[in-house]
């Protein structure tokens, strides 16, 4: 039988790695591909092994579980997720009201239990509705990802405005360059240096895609591959190469960007 892929998030050690044994004790049916250690790496982790089930700390520095949720959904295969919550959590009453799965710390034996039910119960039926359908052999694929629901709920309990993006800065020799986040194309990083692509020209900064993403808005800087981020209002098109491949074309730049799989979901006709 193929294991469920599953993405464990806490910035603290003690209630991540007793999540971790739980479930190794109550669900063999779970295989942990990352344990993040908070929500940036939590978002980088989930792109890079892409797991069909998250249990996400509401709390934690970078993006917050709820920040880390709304990003996957966006996601064209978005996993299930389950939020993991302190008690007094100003979440809880919302989550119950909603039905939202999530668990409470510290995390006892028989609320994570109820929870695996849960999910094994939805696994099941996801697997029935499947039956013959193609690339339903992946045990994994049957879990049902986030519903829509939750992702309203998640706008709900999210900031309604969003602290103003501080311009990026940028050196260039003895030079401090500030480009303001509006007249930026795109963020492009490789394994060391971020590229900004903006209206007047380009730089480079040291700091991650990852850590980026926690100062911008979701609704306006769009991540279509896990190391490009786009400035949604300079996308001209998306152009399909083939079943697999696509790409964005911008005003104003003849750079062509890739998407990948993932984030193709963003790209439907209407």
């Amino acid at each position: 039988m193929t294991k469920i892929r599953t993405l464990i998030a806490d910035d603290e050690e003690g209630p991540r790695e007793q999540l971790r044994a739980a479930l190794a004790r109550l669900a063999p049916e779970l295989e942990i591909v990352a344990a993040s250690v908070n929500g940036c790496d939590a978002w980088d982790d989930c792109l890079e092994h892409e797991p069909r089930l998250c249990f996400l700390d509401i709390r934690m520095p970078g993006m917050s579980g709820l920040e880390v949720a709304q990003r996957l959904a966006q996601l064209a295969e978005p996993p299930r997720v389950v939020f993991v919550t302190a008690y007094g959590d100003h979440a809880l009453s919302a989550f119950e009201a909603g039905a939202v799965d999530y668990v409470l710390k510290p995390v006892e034996d028989a609320r994570l239990e109820h929870c695996l039910q849960r999910l094994r119960q939805r696994q099941a039926q996801g697997a029935a509705g499947t039956d013959g359908a193609d690339g339903a052999s992946e045990a994994g694929a049957a879990l049902p990802a986030m519903p829509a629901a939750t992702l309203e709920l998640l706008r709900q309990l999210l900031p309604a405005q969003r602290p103003a993006m501080r311009p990026i800065q940028a050196s260039q020799g003895r030079e401090i360059q500030l480009i303001a986040p509006d007249d930026i194309l795109f963020f492009q990083s490789d394994s060391r240096y971020t590229r900004v692509v903006h209206r007047d020209g380009e730089a480079w900064i040291r700091t991650a895609l990852k850590e980026l993403l926690s100062d911008l808005d979701p609704s306006v800087f769009w991540q279509v591959h896990r190391s490009v981020l786009v400035n949604s209002r300079f996308i001209a098109s998306a152009t399909r190469v083939d079943e697999n491949t696509m790409q964005l074309s911008l005003k104003g730049c003849a750079e062509k960007l890739p998407v990948s799989r993932q984030f193709q979901g963003l790209f439907k006709g209407q």
